[in-house]
């Protein structure tokens, strides 16, 4: 039983980031700041920003905050600040985007 969990779950791990289900056939972009890995998806009006690797006490808050500005900035619109939720893992919020960004 343990090997069939095993053989099961590696082909999941080698995937890296992936959406939640509702973010499905959303564009990815991937980027590193400050040495960490994020994976942002961006489908109509919302983002889901991943952090990829291990974080140490301590850096949680100013991951939060890549986060926040990687999701505005590697998107192109702007960010309902109400509407991000999540923590220094996974953050999910809605974006208001210009015309030429849709």
């Amino acid at each position: 039983m343990r090997a069939l969990v095993l053989a099961l779950a590696l082909p999941c791990l080698a995937c890296g980031a992936q959406p939640a289900p509702v973010m499905w056939g959303a564009d990815r972009f991937e980027t590193t700041v400050d040495g960490r890995r994020y994976v942002v998806f961006r489908k109509d009006d919302t983002v889901e920003v991943i952090r990829l690797g291990l974080a140490r006490p301590g850096e949680h808050r100013a991951i939060r905050a890549a986060m926040i500005d990687l999701a505005q900035r590697m998107t192109g619109c702007s960010l309902v600040a109400s509407t991000m939720a999540g923590d220094s893992g996974e953050m999910r919020g809605r974006l208001t985007c210009p015309e030429t960004a849709r």
